[in-house]
């Protein structure tokens, strides 16, 4: 039989007494069967191992149930550090000038993108661009003032006189 047919038939034969275990162990219907899932999921990256097993059904069952575990541990963590830190920063509301500003920068071409939010948003310098983009400092300093400039256009209501909003097209 195939890996696909026996996999298929160990699942099919195997999911609801499994998923009936788990649901037991941990309390949680809906975590169970998520829990179930990615175990059989894990199970089939593994099959041609895991179907020589002398009882693959404890193999999913053990992972299942693993996967549960670390699924409480990480929610006890975020808990306690809860706790100790008290609720997250609420996150400012999102304006239309942020929108404007991401609008306009998704105009650009991906590298003066690039360069752009690594030196203003990220605050590196033209030297760390450079490096962090693997081109020359000269290329990241073009970049930047193409971006800039085309932004300046984007952005503005108008755009300057004599100027076209050269460097929105360009790749540099």
């Amino acid at each position: 039989m195939r890996d696909a047919d026996s996999f298929d038939a160990f699942y099919a034969s195997s999911v609801r007494r499994i998923t009936g275990q788990v649901y037991a162990m941990i309390g949680n219907r809906i975590e169970a069967e998520d829990c179930v899932q990615e175990a059989y999921a894990r199970a089939w990256q593994r099959w041609r191992k895991v179907s020589g097993y002398h009882d693959p059904e404890a193999w999913v069952r053990v992972v299942a149930y693993r996967i549960g575990v670390d699924s409480w541990r990480r929610t006890l963590s975020r808990s306690a550090a809860h706790r100790r830190h008290g609720p997250a920063d609420e996150e400012p509301e999102i304006g239309p000038e942020h929108v404007a500003i991401v609008g306009a920068l998704r105009q650009l071409p991906v590298a003066q993108r690039q360069a752009i939010v690594l030196f203003h948003l990220v605050g590196l310098t033209v030297d760390q661009v450079a490096h962090e983009t693997g081109v020359p400092v000269g290329t990241t300093k073009a970049r930047l003032a193409r971006g800039r400039r085309a932004l300046a256009v984007l952005l503005s209501d108008s755009p300057p006189i004599g100027d076209q909003g050269e460097g929105v097209t360009s790749n540099a």
